[in-house]
């Protein structure tokens, strides 16, 4: 408890961001799963999570998973497409791409090309491409997997990545002077600002958020420079995903779904 204190005084009392009372939540259910992380769920009350390097999806009636064990750890997964999933084995350089039924549509050895890639950072980007930051040449990117190839976007730039999380249209970052930076399809890279510091993180909308500090969780608003902490009744826990006004507390019993409004 003296530890959620400390980090709630610390959190507010940045001078360069403001504070609100709390946005409170309304408990809707549990889900219960043994999970190692936490993934997400989407529109169709499908939960992704990951045990034991095993991928797998949960709906009500049917449990998939997706197991490679001989490409390493599974470093980051990108759900914002249900019919197109991405999974990053950074290890072996490797992008994986899976149906709905997490059946493999594709396995992308970014090793394999003409242009040397070494990808730190992937996601999905528009028109059957995918994001990439090429820590060789320290460039972001897009590669077309229907083609096979890849094109730089950008200059180089050092890739000092503490978080990135991208869509359709933007591949976005935190530093590690906690600058929040954006790049768009074209390659223009835009200084979003600062935003306060944070153990886990969500991007949630045009410069919105939603973060992990400690066992504390709080709303931050780039355009009103604003944290706001967010209620909940868990005194611990791993992580979370927020889509559609619904926050998912995930702990050692399962994920925890709360009603929220977001200002």
């Amino acid at each position: 408890m003296k530890k959620i204190i400390q980090t709630i005084i610390l959190l507010l009392s940045i001078p360069t961001f403001g504070q609100d009372i709390k946005i409170n939540t309304s408990l809707i259910d549990t889900i219960k799963i043994e999970a190692d992380s936490y993934i997400g769920n989407d529109s169709f009350s499908a939960y992704y999570f990951i045990k034991n390097n095993v991928f797998i999806k949960k709906t009500k009636s049917k449990i998939y998973q997706y197991k490679n064990l001989s490409l390493g750890a599974i470093l980051k997964v990108d759900i914002q497409n249900p019919l197109n999933l991405i999974l990053f084995y950074e290890p072996f350089n490797t992008v994986i791409l899976l149906d709905n039924q997490l059946n493999e549509i594709r396995k992308i050895n970014l090793s394999e090309y003409s242009i040397p890639i070494l990808a730190t950072a992937t996601g999905l980007a528009f028109g059957n491409r995918l994001w990439v930051y090429n820590s060789l040449s320290q460039q972001i990117g897009l590669f077309d997997f229907t083609k096979s190839e890849f094109i730089p976007i950008t200059t180089s730039f050092e890739g000092n990545m503490k978080f990135y999380s991208s869509n359709y249209n933007y591949f976005q970052w935190i530093d590690g002077n906690q600058n929040w930076n954006s790049c768009n399809i074209y390659g223009q890279i835009t200084n979003r600002g600062k935003i306060p510091d944070f153990d886990s993180l969500q991007l949630i909308s045009d410069g919105e958020a939603i973060a992990k500090k400690e066992e504390v969780l709080y709303y931050f608003s780039l355009k009103e420079n604003k944290i706001t902490l967010i209620s909940i009744d868990k005194k611990t826990f791993k992580n979370f995903y927020y889509k559609d006004q619904i926050l998912s507390i995930f702990t050692n019993e399962g994920i925890t779904n709360y009603k929220i409004t977001i200002p």
